[in-house]
Protein backbone atom coordinates (compact mmCIF):
# COMPACT_ATOMS: atom_id res chain seq x y z
CA UNK A 1 0.00 0.00 0.00
CA UNK A 2 1.39 3.38 -1.00
CA UNK A 3 0.24 6.71 0.33
CA UNK A 4 0.68 10.39 -0.29
CA UNK A 5 0.30 12.35 2.93
CA UNK A 6 -0.47 16.04 3.23
CA UNK A 7 0.61 18.24 6.11
CA UNK A 8 -2.30 20.63 5.89
CA UNK A 9 -5.00 21.23 8.45
CA UNK A 10 -8.07 18.99 8.30
CA UNK A 11 -10.66 19.86 5.69
CA UNK A 12 -12.66 22.68 7.23
CA UNK A 13 -16.35 23.36 6.72
CA UNK A 14 -15.82 26.76 5.15
CA UNK A 15 -18.61 28.81 3.60
CA UNK A 16 -18.49 26.67 0.46
CA UNK A 17 -19.42 23.47 2.24
CA UNK A 18 -22.08 25.31 4.19
CA UNK A 19 -23.60 26.43 0.89
CA UNK A 20 -23.62 22.79 -0.24
CA UNK A 21 -25.49 21.78 2.91
CA UNK A 22 -27.94 24.64 2.42
CA UNK A 23 -28.69 23.62 -1.17
CA UNK A 24 -29.26 19.99 -0.18
CA UNK A 25 -31.71 21.11 2.50
CA UNK A 26 -33.54 23.62 0.31
CA UNK A 27 -33.82 21.71 -2.96
CA UNK A 28 -35.19 18.36 -1.83
CA UNK A 29 -34.89 16.76 -5.28
CA UNK A 30 -32.28 14.49 -6.90
CA UNK A 31 -28.71 15.61 -6.31
CA UNK A 32 -25.28 14.88 -7.77
CA UNK A 33 -22.03 15.51 -5.94
CA UNK A 34 -18.81 16.23 -7.84
CA UNK A 35 -15.55 15.79 -5.89
CA UNK A 36 -11.97 16.41 -6.96
CA UNK A 37 -10.37 13.09 -6.02
CA UNK A 38 -6.95 13.20 -7.65
CA UNK A 39 -4.61 15.68 -9.26
CA UNK A 40 -1.40 15.70 -11.21
CA UNK A 41 0.34 18.99 -11.92
CA UNK A 42 -1.42 22.31 -11.37
CA UNK A 43 -5.09 23.05 -10.85
CA UNK A 44 -7.22 25.75 -9.23
CA UNK A 45 -8.78 23.44 -6.62
CA UNK A 46 -7.28 20.58 -4.61
CA UNK A 47 -8.54 17.07 -3.81
CA UNK A 48 -11.57 17.29 -1.53
CA UNK A 49 -13.07 20.31 -3.34
CA UNK A 50 -16.77 19.69 -3.99
CA UNK A 51 -19.73 20.96 -6.00
CA UNK A 52 -23.34 19.90 -5.49
CA UNK A 53 -25.71 19.95 -8.46
CA UNK A 54 -29.49 19.64 -8.23
CA UNK A 55 -31.94 18.38 -10.85
CA UNK A 56 -33.43 21.88 -10.96
CA UNK A 57 -30.10 23.20 -12.27
CA UNK A 58 -28.92 24.89 -9.09
CA UNK A 59 -25.39 24.30 -7.82
CA UNK A 60 -23.25 25.14 -4.82
CA UNK A 61 -19.51 24.91 -4.31
CA UNK A 62 -16.86 24.64 -7.01
CA UNK A 63 -14.28 22.18 -8.31
CA UNK A 64 -12.29 24.61 -10.47
CA UNK A 65 -11.96 28.29 -11.22
CA UNK A 66 -15.07 28.04 -13.40
CA UNK A 67 -13.54 26.01 -16.24
CA UNK A 68 -15.07 22.61 -15.46
CA UNK A 69 -18.37 23.46 -13.82
CA UNK A 70 -20.49 23.61 -16.98
CA UNK A 71 -19.27 20.22 -18.19
CA UNK A 72 -19.78 18.71 -14.74
CA UNK A 73 -23.36 20.02 -14.62
CA UNK A 74 -24.13 18.30 -17.93
CA UNK A 75 -22.60 15.02 -16.79
CA UNK A 76 -24.42 15.31 -13.47
CA UNK A 77 -27.78 15.14 -15.26
CA UNK A 78 -26.98 11.66 -16.55
CA UNK A 79 -25.62 10.56 -13.17
CA UNK A 80 -28.83 11.65 -11.46
CA UNK A 81 -30.89 9.85 -14.11
CA UNK A 82 -28.98 6.56 -13.97
CA UNK A 83 -27.72 6.57 -10.40
CA UNK A 84 -24.33 5.37 -11.69
CA UNK A 85 -21.23 7.26 -10.57
CA UNK A 86 -18.65 8.33 -13.14
CA UNK A 87 -14.99 9.29 -12.86
CA UNK A 88 -14.06 12.03 -15.32
CA UNK A 89 -10.49 13.00 -16.23
CA UNK A 90 -9.79 16.56 -17.37
CA UNK A 91 -6.35 16.88 -18.96
CA UNK A 92 -4.85 20.31 -19.55
CA UNK A 93 -1.23 19.15 -19.72
CA UNK A 94 -1.20 19.58 -23.48
CA UNK A 95 -0.88 23.15 -24.83
CA UNK A 96 -3.46 22.18 -27.47
CA UNK A 97 -6.09 22.06 -24.73
CA UNK A 98 -6.18 25.86 -24.62
CA UNK A 99 -7.48 25.89 -28.17
CA UNK A 100 -9.28 22.57 -28.61
CA UNK A 101 -10.21 21.48 -25.11
CA UNK A 102 -11.63 23.04 -21.98
CA UNK A 103 -9.40 26.06 -22.25
CA UNK A 104 -7.80 25.50 -18.86
CA UNK A 105 -4.17 26.18 -19.56
CA UNK A 106 -3.35 25.08 -15.98
CA UNK A 107 -0.89 22.34 -16.95
CA UNK A 108 -2.59 19.71 -14.82
CA UNK A 109 -4.74 16.59 -14.87
CA UNK A 110 -7.78 16.60 -12.62
CA UNK A 111 -9.98 13.61 -11.85
CA UNK A 112 -13.51 14.34 -10.65
CA UNK A 113 -15.90 11.76 -9.21
CA UNK A 114 -19.55 12.57 -9.96
CA UNK A 115 -22.10 10.56 -7.99
CA UNK A 116 -25.78 10.58 -7.23
CA UNK A 117 -26.42 11.42 -3.60
CA UNK A 118 -29.66 11.44 -1.59
CA UNK A 119 -30.69 14.77 -0.09
CA UNK A 120 -31.90 13.06 3.06
CA UNK A 121 -29.58 10.32 4.29
CA UNK A 122 -29.06 10.20 8.02
CA UNK A 123 -25.93 8.06 7.63
CA UNK A 124 -24.49 9.67 4.48
CA UNK A 125 -21.78 12.19 3.68
CA UNK A 126 -23.95 15.31 3.86
CA UNK A 127 -25.21 14.21 7.27
CA UNK A 128 -21.62 13.75 8.45
CA UNK A 129 -20.67 17.23 7.27
CA UNK A 130 -23.65 18.69 9.09
CA UNK A 131 -22.91 16.74 12.27
CA UNK A 132 -19.30 17.95 12.35
CA UNK A 133 -20.47 21.52 11.87
CA UNK A 134 -23.12 21.44 14.59
CA UNK A 135 -21.18 19.42 17.17
CA UNK A 136 -17.83 21.24 16.60
CA UNK A 137 -16.17 17.83 16.38
CA UNK A 138 -14.07 15.96 13.84
CA UNK A 139 -15.05 13.16 11.47
CA UNK A 140 -13.38 11.18 8.69
CA UNK A 141 -14.33 9.98 5.24
CA UNK A 142 -12.88 7.48 2.74
CA UNK A 143 -14.19 7.50 -0.85
CA UNK A 144 -13.36 4.88 -3.50
CA UNK A 145 -12.87 6.54 -6.89
CA UNK A 146 -11.06 3.79 -8.81
CA UNK A 147 -11.40 0.00 -8.58
CA UNK A 148 -9.92 -3.00 -10.37
CA UNK A 149 -10.99 -6.41 -9.11
CA UNK A 150 -10.70 -9.99 -10.50
CA UNK A 151 -14.29 -10.54 -9.34
CA UNK A 152 -15.49 -7.72 -11.53
CA UNK A 153 -16.88 -5.71 -8.61
CA UNK A 154 -16.62 -1.98 -9.18
CA UNK A 155 -17.28 -0.20 -5.89
CA UNK A 156 -16.58 3.25 -7.33
CA UNK A 157 -18.40 5.79 -5.23
CA UNK A 158 -18.62 3.55 -2.18
CA UNK A 159 -17.73 5.37 1.00
CA UNK A 160 -16.75 4.76 4.61
CA UNK A 161 -17.65 7.39 7.21
CA UNK A 162 -16.28 7.74 10.74
CA UNK A 163 -18.51 9.90 12.94
CA UNK A 164 -17.57 12.13 15.88
CA UNK A 165 -19.25 9.70 18.27
CA UNK A 166 -17.15 6.78 16.98
CA UNK A 167 -19.80 5.23 14.74
CA UNK A 168 -18.72 3.81 11.37
CA UNK A 169 -21.21 3.81 8.52
CA UNK A 170 -21.02 3.57 4.76
CA UNK A 171 -21.60 1.47 1.70
CA UNK A 172 -18.36 -0.54 1.44
CA UNK A 173 -19.39 -4.08 0.44
CA UNK A 174 -15.96 -5.74 0.63
CA UNK A 175 -15.04 -6.56 4.28
CA UNK A 176 -11.30 -6.64 3.48
CA UNK A 177 -11.52 -3.23 1.82
CA UNK A 178 -13.46 -1.85 4.77
CA UNK A 179 -10.81 -3.08 7.21
CA UNK A 180 -8.06 -1.51 5.08
CA UNK A 181 -9.91 1.81 4.93
CA UNK A 182 -10.39 1.89 8.69
CA UNK A 183 -6.67 1.26 9.15
CA UNK A 184 -5.80 4.05 6.72
CA UNK A 185 -8.16 6.53 8.37
CA UNK A 186 -6.64 5.69 11.74
CA UNK A 187 -3.25 6.57 10.27
CA UNK A 188 -4.45 9.85 8.79
CA UNK A 189 -3.43 11.54 12.07
CA UNK A 190 -5.49 14.68 11.59
CA UNK A 191 -4.09 15.47 8.13
CA UNK A 192 -6.48 17.20 5.79
CA UNK A 193 -6.41 14.76 2.90
CA UNK A 194 -4.50 11.78 1.55
CA UNK A 195 -4.72 9.77 -1.65
CA UNK A 196 -3.96 6.08 -1.36
CA UNK A 197 -3.43 3.35 -3.91
CA UNK A 198 -4.54 0.16 -2.14
CA UNK A 199 -3.73 -3.38 -3.18
CA UNK A 200 -5.45 -6.23 -1.33
CA UNK A 201 -4.51 -9.90 -1.07
CA UNK A 202 -7.15 -10.91 -3.65
CA UNK A 203 -5.25 -8.85 -6.27
CA UNK A 204 -7.87 -6.12 -6.27
CA UNK A 205 -6.67 -2.52 -6.30
CA UNK A 206 -8.34 0.73 -5.38
CA UNK A 207 -7.80 4.46 -5.56
CA UNK A 208 -9.10 6.09 -2.40
CA UNK A 209 -9.51 9.67 -1.21
CA UNK A 210 -9.09 9.95 2.57
CA UNK A 211 -10.29 13.09 4.37
CA UNK A 212 -10.48 14.52 7.83
CA UNK A 213 -13.63 16.61 8.21
CA UNK A 214 -13.16 19.42 10.72
CA UNK A 215 -15.68 21.79 12.28
CA UNK A 216 -15.49 25.49 11.42
CA UNK A 217 -12.41 27.29 12.74
CA UNK A 218 -13.23 28.86 16.12
CA UNK A 219 -12.25 32.52 16.44
CA UNK A 220 -12.67 34.28 19.80
CA UNK A 221 -12.58 38.08 19.64
CA UNK A 222 -12.16 39.95 22.93
CA UNK A 223 -13.44 43.47 22.43
CA UNK A 224 -16.50 44.76 20.64
CA UNK A 225 -15.20 48.09 19.38
CA UNK A 226 -15.64 49.50 15.88
CA UNK A 227 -12.45 47.83 14.61
CA UNK A 228 -13.79 44.41 15.62
CA UNK A 229 -16.80 44.71 13.31
CA UNK A 230 -14.97 44.14 9.96
CA UNK A 231 -12.80 41.43 11.51
CA UNK A 232 -15.89 39.51 12.61
CA UNK A 233 -17.62 40.14 9.29
CA UNK A 234 -14.74 38.85 7.17
CA UNK A 235 -14.18 35.83 9.43
CA UNK A 236 -17.88 35.00 9.28
CA UNK A 237 -17.80 35.18 5.48
CA UNK A 238 -14.93 32.68 5.56
CA UNK A 239 -17.22 30.30 7.42
CA UNK A 240 -15.35 30.50 10.72
CA UNK A 241 -17.26 30.15 13.99
CA UNK A 242 -16.88 33.58 15.60
CA UNK A 243 -17.52 34.49 19.24
CA UNK A 244 -17.32 38.11 20.41
CA UNK A 245 -16.76 38.78 24.13
CA UNK A 246 -16.99 42.23 25.72
CA UNK A 247 -17.76 43.30 29.28
CA UNK A 248 -19.64 46.41 28.11
CA UNK A 249 -23.38 45.84 27.52
CA UNK A 250 -23.50 48.63 24.95
CA UNK A 251 -20.87 46.85 22.83
CA UNK A 252 -21.79 43.18 23.35
CA UNK A 253 -24.86 43.40 21.14
CA UNK A 254 -25.76 40.77 18.50
CA UNK A 255 -27.03 43.49 16.16
CA UNK A 256 -23.52 45.01 16.09
CA UNK A 257 -22.10 41.69 14.92
CA UNK A 258 -24.55 39.97 12.53
CA UNK A 259 -21.78 37.69 11.25
CA UNK A 260 -20.89 36.39 14.72
CA UNK A 261 -22.19 33.05 15.93
CA UNK A 262 -22.25 34.25 19.54
CA UNK A 263 -21.94 37.62 21.27
CA UNK A 264 -21.33 37.43 25.02
CA UNK A 265 -21.31 40.14 27.67
CA UNK A 266 -18.69 38.82 30.05
CA UNK A 267 -15.89 40.11 32.24
CA UNK A 268 -12.37 38.72 31.74
CA UNK A 269 -12.31 37.29 35.26
CA UNK A 270 -15.18 34.94 34.33
CA UNK A 271 -13.02 33.18 31.73
CA UNK A 272 -11.63 30.62 34.15
CA UNK A 273 -14.95 28.81 34.07
CA UNK A 274 -15.54 29.36 30.35
CA UNK A 275 -14.61 26.61 27.92
CA UNK A 276 -12.62 27.69 24.86
CA UNK A 277 -11.72 25.03 22.25
CA UNK A 278 -8.00 24.25 22.26
CA UNK A 279 -7.78 24.94 18.52
CA UNK A 280 -9.25 28.43 18.91
CA UNK A 281 -7.71 31.50 17.35
CA UNK A 282 -7.68 34.39 19.85
CA UNK A 283 -7.78 38.09 19.03
CA UNK A 284 -7.43 40.60 21.88
CA UNK A 285 -8.64 44.07 20.93
CA UNK A 286 -10.19 45.59 24.06
CA UNK A 287 -8.10 48.80 23.82
CA UNK A 288 -7.73 48.56 27.59
CA UNK A 289 -4.22 47.94 28.96
CA UNK A 290 -5.24 46.28 32.22
CA UNK A 291 -7.87 44.09 30.54
CA UNK A 292 -5.35 43.00 27.92
CA UNK A 293 -2.87 42.09 30.66
CA UNK A 294 -5.39 39.97 32.55
CA UNK A 295 -6.53 38.29 29.34
CA UNK A 296 -2.92 37.39 28.52
CA UNK A 297 -2.45 36.09 32.06
CA UNK A 298 -5.40 33.73 31.55
CA UNK A 299 -4.95 32.81 27.90
CA UNK A 300 -1.19 32.52 27.34
CA UNK A 301 -0.71 29.42 29.54
CA UNK A 302 -3.46 27.64 27.59
CA UNK A 303 -1.17 27.17 24.59
CA UNK A 304 -3.56 28.35 21.86
CA UNK A 305 -2.07 28.18 18.37
CA UNK A 306 -2.67 31.89 17.74
CA UNK A 307 -3.12 34.80 20.15
CA UNK A 308 -3.16 38.21 18.50
CA UNK A 309 -3.08 41.54 20.29
CA UNK A 310 -3.28 45.11 19.04
CA UNK A 311 -0.77 47.80 19.78
CA UNK A 312 2.95 48.36 19.11
CA UNK A 313 5.71 45.94 20.08
CA UNK A 314 6.73 48.11 23.02
CA UNK A 315 3.25 47.78 24.52
CA UNK A 316 3.30 43.99 24.16
CA UNK A 317 6.79 43.77 25.68
CA UNK A 318 5.64 45.88 28.59
CA UNK A 319 2.62 43.64 29.15
CA UNK A 320 4.79 40.52 29.13
CA UNK A 321 7.34 42.09 31.44
CA UNK A 322 4.70 42.97 34.02
CA UNK A 323 3.20 39.47 33.80
CA UNK A 324 6.59 37.84 34.36
CA UNK A 325 7.32 40.21 37.24
CA UNK A 326 4.09 39.08 38.85
CA UNK A 327 5.21 35.44 38.68
CA UNK A 328 3.76 34.18 35.38
CA UNK A 329 6.13 31.71 33.70
CA UNK A 330 6.20 32.38 29.94
CA UNK A 331 8.19 29.86 27.90
CA UNK A 332 9.37 30.28 24.31
CA UNK A 333 6.64 27.96 22.97
CA UNK A 334 3.96 30.23 24.40
CA UNK A 335 5.66 33.34 23.05
CA UNK A 336 5.74 31.75 19.59
CA UNK A 337 1.93 31.74 19.51
CA UNK A 338 1.68 35.41 20.52
CA UNK A 339 1.39 37.90 17.66
CA UNK A 340 1.80 41.46 18.82
CA UNK A 341 1.15 43.50 16.88
CA UNK A 342 -1.20 41.11 15.10
CA UNK A 343 -1.30 40.93 11.32
CA UNK A 344 0.90 40.80 8.25
CA UNK A 345 2.87 43.78 7.00
CA UNK A 346 0.65 44.94 4.13
CA UNK A 347 0.51 48.64 5.01
CA UNK A 348 -2.91 48.32 6.65
CA UNK A 349 -4.39 51.48 8.14
CA UNK A 350 -8.21 51.38 8.13
CA UNK A 351 -10.18 48.89 10.28
CA UNK A 352 -11.04 46.91 7.14
CA UNK A 353 -7.41 46.74 6.01
CA UNK A 354 -6.26 45.76 9.49
CA UNK A 355 -8.89 43.01 9.58
CA UNK A 356 -7.56 41.60 6.30
CA UNK A 357 -4.02 41.75 7.65
CA UNK A 358 -4.96 39.89 10.83
CA UNK A 359 -7.03 37.21 9.10
CA UNK A 360 -4.27 36.65 6.55
CA UNK A 361 -1.79 36.03 9.37
CA UNK A 362 -4.25 33.67 11.06
CA UNK A 363 -4.71 31.73 7.82
CA UNK A 364 -0.93 31.50 7.37
CA UNK A 365 -0.65 30.17 10.92
CA UNK A 366 -3.32 27.55 10.28
CA UNK A 367 -1.63 26.41 7.08
CA UNK A 368 1.86 26.67 8.63
CA UNK A 369 3.00 28.96 5.83
CA UNK A 370 5.19 32.10 6.10
CA UNK A 371 2.68 34.52 4.62
CA UNK A 372 5.07 35.85 1.98
CA UNK A 373 4.32 36.76 -1.64
CA UNK A 374 3.57 33.69 -3.78
CA UNK A 375 5.88 34.94 -6.54
CA UNK A 376 8.78 34.60 -4.09
CA UNK A 377 7.88 31.02 -3.21
CA UNK A 378 10.27 28.34 -4.48
CA UNK A 379 8.34 25.67 -6.36
CA UNK A 380 4.59 25.46 -6.79
CA UNK A 381 1.85 27.23 -4.89
CA UNK A 382 0.92 24.06 -3.03
CA UNK A 383 3.31 21.79 -1.15
CA UNK A 384 1.34 18.66 -1.96
CA UNK A 385 2.66 16.19 -4.48
CA UNK A 386 0.17 13.67 -5.77
CA UNK A 387 0.80 10.12 -6.99
CA UNK A 388 0.82 9.35 -10.68
CA UNK A 389 -2.66 9.11 -12.12
CA UNK A 390 -3.90 5.82 -13.48
CA UNK A 391 -5.64 6.02 -16.85
CA UNK A 392 -9.36 5.36 -16.56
Amino acid sequence: MTADRHRNEPLNLVKELQSILNLAEEDGGPLALATVVQLQGSAYRRPGARMLVSASGRSAGSISGGCLESDVRERAKNVMATGQPVLVTYDSMSPADIVFGMGLGCNGIVQVLIESIPAEDGAGLLALLERCRKSHQYGQCATVFRAESPSGQQPVGERLLCWPDGRITGSISNPALQAALIESLNGLAGRRVAIEAMELSDNSSYGVLLETIAPPIPLIVFGGGEDAIPLVQFAGQLGWHVTVIDARPAYALPERFPFADAVLCMRHDALNGFILPDESLIMIMTHNYEQDKELLRTLLPRGFRYIGILGPKTRTRRLLGELEASGLQICDDLLASLHGPAGLDIGADTPQEIAISILAEMQATIAQRPGTALRKRAGGIHEEQYPQLVAV
